[in-house]
This record gives C-alpha cells, structure tokens and sequence, in this order.
C-alpha cells in the first residue's frame, strides 16, 4: 500500500477497528460465546455482566457492527468470534422462523420472541446478506419476515404487535389483541421499519415492504406516540418518552418517506426531529426520556439522531448537514473508549460465574466500546436523580456505535449520477476523489481528484461565511485560484459548487475558523461549551471519572502522519 503524509486528524475508518477489539472482547468463552450485555467500569475491579438482552438482541448488533467495521478498516480482528456470533444467532431461530430468547441458569425468564430483539435479527441478516449474497442467510431472513408479517394484528390500514413478547403458539394475552393494546408501537413497529425497508430494496421482498407501509402508518396516523407539535408523549403508557425508540422510529420514517417520494411524511419527521433536537446538546448528548430516565444518554440515540439527520439533509433539509457532522466529530467519537488507564482491572479468574458474571481483563476487552450512559461531560453518569449511577458499557451502543461510525464514513463522500458531493469535512478516500481534513486545527479541506467528475461540490460550515473562502485548484503546472464571493458559486444554501474535475487535480478550499462559547442544557444542567470550528475543544464544568472533552489538543497547524486511506470499490449502503 502506497503511503503519503495526511493530516492527522479524525479518521473514522481507525475507530472502527477499535470497535472491533471491543465487539470480539464481550464474547464469553466460560458461556457459549454469548457476548455480554454491559459493563460497570466503576466497580473494583470492573466487572461484565450478561442479561436478557444476549440473544437476538446482542448478537444482532455484534454482526451488524462487525460487518460494517471490517467493511471500513479492513481490519481482520475478531473474524472467529464473528463467526461464533453468527452460528449462535442462527440456533436462536424457532420453527416459526422468529428469534427466541434461550434459558439460562442464573436468571428466571422463559423462552420468548422479544419484538425488540427482532428488529436486531433482521438488521444484522440483511447487513450480512448485503456483504456475502449467501443464500442460507436469505432464506432464513424471507422466513423471518413472514414470520413478523404472519403474527402482526391486522387492523383496516395499520397493523401492531400486541405485547412485547411472543411465544410459541401465539400471544401471551387473546384478550391483548382484541383490545388493541399495542404496547409502545414505536419500540415494537416504530423502529423495525429502518431494516425491513432495506431487506426490501436489496431483495425485493413483498412481506417486508408491506410491514413498513402499515406500520408507518400506525404511528403516524394512530398511535399517539408523537403529539401534533412533534413533541414525544411522555405518558408512562409510552415509556415516558423513551428518546432511543422515538429517534429510531424517525430514522425509519424519514427512509420510508425519502424511498416512497413522500414528502408530507419527511416534512413530519423534520418537525418532530426539529423539537427532539431542542432536548439535546448541539454537540449530541441525548436525554434517555422524558422522567425517569431524563439523564441517561445512550449512543443508541445519538446514531438514530445521525441517521435521521443524514436522510433528512438528503431529502433536502441540507442544514443537517452541519448538525450532523458536530455529532459525529464530538459526543459519538468522545463517547468511544479509547484511554482505559483510570479502569481497575484483573487477570484473576476466581470469581466469574459462567452466563453472570466476569471479571477478567475487563479493559483490555473493552477497548474501542461506546459509553452505554453517559453525562454530557464524561462517559461514566452518576447523578442524584433518576435511576443514579447504571451501566457505563451496554453492548447495544456498541453496536449503535459502530453504525454511527458508518453512517458518517459512507455519508462523507456521495455519487449520483456522476455528481459528487462531499458532505462532511471528515478524512475519507474514496473512488472519486480523497478529502484530507485538516480541522480542528486550520480552516482548509484538500482534496486530491481520483477520478474525472462531471460536478463536484462541497459543503462550507455555516459559520465560515463565504466571503473568506478561497480556493485554489492546482493540476500539473496549471493554478487557478478563486473565491467564495463568485456569481453561481452556491448551491442548496451551505455548498461550494466546483464544476467539473479532473483526475489528477488538487483543490485546497480554507476558510476562516470559529471560535465561540455555548452554554449548554441537559435536563436543567448548564455545560460552559468552547468551541474551535465544529469540534467541542473544552467543557466546563469538568467530569469526575473519565472526563470528556479535557484532553482534546489543537495547534496553529494541523499534525500530519504517513497514512492512507481505505477506498472499497463497493460499498455496502445503508
């Protein structure tokens, strides 16, 4: 591999073999491989603990996010412990073609099909479909959606789930059903139409399709899960508010409306996500919910903020692009567990117990995780309110985590129809052209033209103006230098329109940097927030355990290293 000097700067392709480490070191070897559900890195020695979620759930998003990263770093970690993962997730399939939850010995549940679990089965099948074409994969995804299409209740034009549980031979309660009592339909409907929805557009699947129809409109049109203003109900009857299941339901929506051309729906979205956001941190701290739990933010919510934001900036509401981009430079990367030094851990084996329990080298096995609740200021939350101090790991966020991670690398650089925008100011290679990123430090983006483009264009933060921008393209001996201020120079408000490029061509675009202060709300508390452009460089007040945005470094000029960039020539689209 051919190296050059880059800037060093964030690089999502490198957290996402991090991510690797982690999602191959929450398997347990003592328990079938299962991985573990979540972490107390706060406890000494820190120790992991497994729970109902290790089935479908946890497997799901492991295969899911280890597909994605290897796709992005190329990084071969943990390729056994995938595969142990995808057997198991296999086996948890019942003759009804639904994923159970399996016994075990160190807590009292029975056998069920967990309506939120499935939404985890289907995401990692088509993920893993959508790398390998393997037919095995795509027979048991067509029998799982039949089976979902087959136990839905089938109302005039929605369809639901009537509890959150499904066991074999049918629902817990008949009585259930003909009362309509669709518990939390965005936990249980809401959020399975982001996959099914692709499982569709990459096969075809009728069934799948038509679940993603009446289950849109059964939020939309009956479930009160959102007000009339786009406000969440926070009636304890729909988990307060709970915000991971909200944005993910607006996630599946805002792709349901773009991949229908229905944009009344988006126009929808957009206003709830628009008010969603005024309960957030623009630097992406999300509440749990609307009560009880208000302070505790998961990484789940932050990637669905991503998600929605990234669709509904392609459907045209380009300011999210910006938005976007200061959740994937601030509380997604700060959230990923990289500096384990202040972890107390041990080699010692003694007090594990197989299915429960286990303390051995819980650092080292959690490098590259995301926080699973975080405080807006550290990645460990232990506050007076609420439920205190709960999980610092929760394997669900490292799998979300990874996602996001995805969402932003695949998002950075898009084509269509030859016309190539970059919508992020990220390190990427790609096909068409390269993006050396050299923010925080400097206002300056170069790009380095692989390939001959009909049109490029790149956004422009909305703080740099456009009468400072500059721009000099460079090709052999050729220098043609220009401003933001030139007639036709914009497009769709935020993006420098380039015109054609050559292959062989460099374009070096700089701009003016921001630096400003925020004061920052999270559930009453105020956050001192300085900024250097989009990236957050210092918060105030400062966290206790493990601090975030304390140890961020910035200079006059941008650090380089000898790097390189992965370019698949096919990328997996999500």
């Amino acid at each position: 591999m051919t190296t050059r000097q880059i800037p060093d700067t964030l690089l999502l392709e490198e957290r996402a073999g991090h991510a690797l480490n982690a999602m191959a070191g929450m398997s347990d070897p003592e328990f079938h491989d299962y991985p573990f559900f979540a972490a107390n890195l706060m406890s000494e020695p820190a120790n992991l603990t497994h729970g109902d979620w290790d089935f479908g759930s946890s497997h799901g998003r492991m295969i899911d996010g280890m597909i994605l990263a290897r796709h992005m770093s190329g990084d071969q970690t943990g390729e056994e412990i995938e595969a142990l993962y995808r057997d198991n997730l296999m086996k948890f399939f019942g003759e009804d073609g639904l994923s159970y939850r399996q016994h075990n010995p160190n807590f009292d549940w029975e056998q069920n099909a967990n309506l939120i679990d499935q939404r985890a089965v289907i995401l990692s099948l088509t993920t893993w479909y959508i790398a390998s074409g393997d037919p095995k994969v795509k027979e048991a995804a067509d029998r799982h959606v039949a089976a979902l299409k087959r136990i839905a209740i089938k109302e005039r034009e929605v369809w639901y789930y009537p509890a959150s549980e499904y066991k074999e031979g049918g629902w817990p309660s008949r009585n259930a059903a003909l009362l309509r009592l669709a518990p939390d339909p965005a936990a249980f409907c809401g959020r399975l139409i982001m996959p099914l929805l692709k499982y569709h557009e990459v096969t075809g699947n009728a069934d799948a399709f038509e679940l993603c129809r009446f289950f849109a409109a059964l939020i939309v049109e009956r479930s009160g899960v959102f007000n009339a203003d786009g406000s969440f109900n926070d009636a304890l009857a729909y988990r307060s508010g709970h915000f991971h299941t909200r944005l993910g339901t607006l996630d599946a929506l805002a792709r349901f409306g773009a991949f229908t051309g229905d944009a009344k729906l988006i126009a929808w979205v957009e206003k709830s996500y628009a008010w969603a956001l005024t309960k957030c941190t623009s630097f992406g701290w999300t509440p749990g919910d609307l009560k009880e739990q208000a302070y505790e933010h998961e990484t789940c919510s932050l990637v669905d903020l991503i998600a929605t934001g990234i669709t509904l900036a392609k459907s045209g509401y380009t300011r999210y692009w910006g938005t976007t981009e200061r959740f994937l430079r601030n509380h997604l990367t700060e959230s990923q567990l990289l500096d384990l030094s202040w972890v107390k851990e041990t080699d010692d084996q003694t007090g594990n117990v197989p299915g429960k329990i286990s303390y051995t080298d819980v650092a080292k096995r959690t490098r590259g995780a995301f926080a699973g609740y975080s405080a807006p200021n550290d990645f460990c939350c232990d506050v007076n309110h609420g439920r205190g101090h709960t999980n610092d790991i929760q394997i669900c966020c490292l799998g979300s985590g990874t996602r996001g991670l995805y969402m932003g690398w695949s998002n950075t650089v898009t084509e269509q129809d030859g016309r190539v925008s970059v919508n992020f100011l990220l390190n990427r290679g790609s096909v068409w052209l390269d993006v050396d990123s050299y923010l925080p430090h400097e206002g300056k983006v170069v790009l380095h033209i692989r390939r001959d483009i009909r049109e490029l264009r790149v956004r422009v933060p909305e703080w740099a103006g456009y009468t400072k921008v500059r721009i000099v393209r460079e090709r052999g001996e050729d220098r043609l230098e220009g401003h933001g201020m030139e007639p036709s120079s914009w497009v769709q408000e935020c993006f420098l329109l380039l015109g054609e490029a050559t292959a062989g061509e460099t374009i070096t675009i700089t701009f003016p940097l921001s630096h400003r202060t925020t004061i920052e709300t999270a559930v009453g508390e105020t956050f001192e927030t300085r900024w250097r452009g989009d990236d957050v460089i210092g918060i105030s007040p400062e966290g206790r355990y493990h601090p975030f945005y304390s140890g961020r470094q910035v200079y006059d000029a941008a650090p380089m290293r000898e790097g390189e960039y992965r370019r698949p020539e096919q990328e997996i689209v999500w």
